[in-house]
């Protein structure tokens, strides 16, 4: 049996960290990833999200036109934010709003998206609330589509909210938010890499994604995602990366190296957690398609034509793990009840690849195990029914009946007769 090791500490100088492996949600590090803490311009990352929404749903197209309203146009001329310049007799199509929104993180556009989607900011506002309850969120308060503080708006923040509010998260929200993001749109990944782009006034759009190919901070595999900064907010940064066959995405809340500076201890923190995921983990199998368990292999079946039937996985299970480990990661089948009868038997009729349960991975290590971003983000398989089976006529049924009346007369004859001597 391998012997188990245990993973080398990290730390990271941060209010909040976390680290994912993206296609399970299997946390790699976590320190308080559950405290609701502002998150500035990653506030964006929802706004993302429902935009793309829209457009998949067919409620708004990529060359629909917005033409800004006083309220845009003049948080859109405050240079003292993160802004593309925009005329109030202008017409701007929604990709050239989304794009200087994720690329340069232009407030003006990020509102008139808002505008474009619910037709105000305040009923974006409440969109953003409820996707986020709906995607499983459970620390959120989302009170504008910008990040922005509320009192940089102008005397406009949307209907319902306070002057001081600004939107806020917990590490381990924001993480699963900007997963579901990526897994949900990939796409998004096309503009979020893109290093910088001019937009239709001639305004340079830089990306203050400065770990980018190319730029500063430069890291291997990095493709977004998403800046924040404010006095509140500190230097915080949600960022993915793909890198030997693994993507991950990490979240730092605050970070600081001590300077005062909002801009680059989120990208030395950063590093660190893309190190620690691509120096200690790797994607591997823990059991392929179609594996059973030894003690759970099969389920009694009753009014069926047979009376049991075998279960299996209906596909491989693939985690990260850590490196030298995989022996410490065990399967775990779990049933589910409700499809059971009171004595543990599944009802026929009922087709082959019929679920009945999940099965996870149970770490046996020495490390510390995170667990999962959230019940509907974890890394588990499906268990199904290895083949169908139909229900049994009236007659097999009532002969089974019959059977076991007369099989039960015999028992308890045969007992009163080994009585009598």
């Amino acid at each position: 049996m391998q012997k188990a090791s245990a993973a080398p500490e990290i730390d990271i100088n941060a209010k909040a960290s976390i680290l994912v492996e993206a296609s399970t949600g299997k946390i790699l590090h976590a320190d308080n990833i559950d405290e609701k803490l502002p998150i500035a311009s990653m506030a964006k990352v929802m706004t993302e999200y429902l935009v793309m929404e829209a457009i998949e749903e067919g409620k708004l197209k990529w060359d629909d036109t917005y033409t800004p309203d006083e309220y845009v146009h003049n948080i859109s001329q405050d240079t003292s934010l993160s802004n593309v310049p925009l005329r109030l007799d202008g017409s701007y199509t929604v990709k050239e709003l989304f794009d200087a929104m994720v690329i340069y993180s232009a407030n003006g556009a990020a509102i008139a998206l808002a505008e474009k989607v619910a037709g105000s900011e305040s009923k974006f506002v409440a969109l953003m609330n409820e996707k986020a309850k709906e995607l499983g969120l459970q620390n959120y308060e989302f009170v504008n589509a910008t990040g922005l503080e509320n009192k940089d708006l102008l005397g406009m923040h949307p209907e319902g909210t306070k002057p001081e509010d600004e939107n806020k998260l917990s590490a381990r929200d924001m993480a699963l938010l900007s997963m579901r993001l990526i897994q949900d749109y990939p796409e998004i990944l096309e503009v979020s890499s893109i290093p910088r782009k001019t937009f239709k006034e001639g305004t340079e759009m830089p990306n203050y994604n400065w770990m980018l190919e190319g730029l500063i901070f430069e890291e291997e595999g990095v493709d977004g995602l998403k800046t924040g900064s404010t006095d509140s907010a500190g230097s915080s940064f949600t960022a993915t990366a793909d890198r030997n066959g693994m993507r991950v995405i990490s979240v730092v809340m605050d970070a600081n190296d001590g300077s005062g500076d909002l801009k680059t201890p989120r990208f030395k923190e950063t590093k660190k957690l893309l190190n620690f995921a691509y120096n200690n983990f790797s994607i591997e199998e823990i059991f392929p398609a179609g594996y059973q368990m030894k003690d759970q292999s099969s389920l009694e079946v009753i009014k069926g034509k047979e009376k049991e039937v075998e279960i299996e996985t209906k596909e491989a299970m693939e985690i990260p793990i850590l490196n030298g480990e995989k022996e410490n990661y065990k399967p775990k089948f779990v049933i589910d009840e409700k499809k059971l009868d009171e004595n543990g038997a599944l009802t026929a009729p009922f087709k082959k690849g019929e679920k009945v349960g999940n099965v996870t991975v149970e770490y046996t290590g020495k490390s510390k195990d995170h667990g999962f971003l959230a019940d509907n983000a974890t890394g588990t398989a499906d268990i199904v029914t290895k083949t169908g089976v139909e229900k049994a006529n009236w007659f097999v049924l009532s002969m089974r009946g019959v059977g076991g009346f007369f099989g039960g007369l015999w028992n308890s004859t045969v007992d009163t007769v080994q009585g009598w001597f």
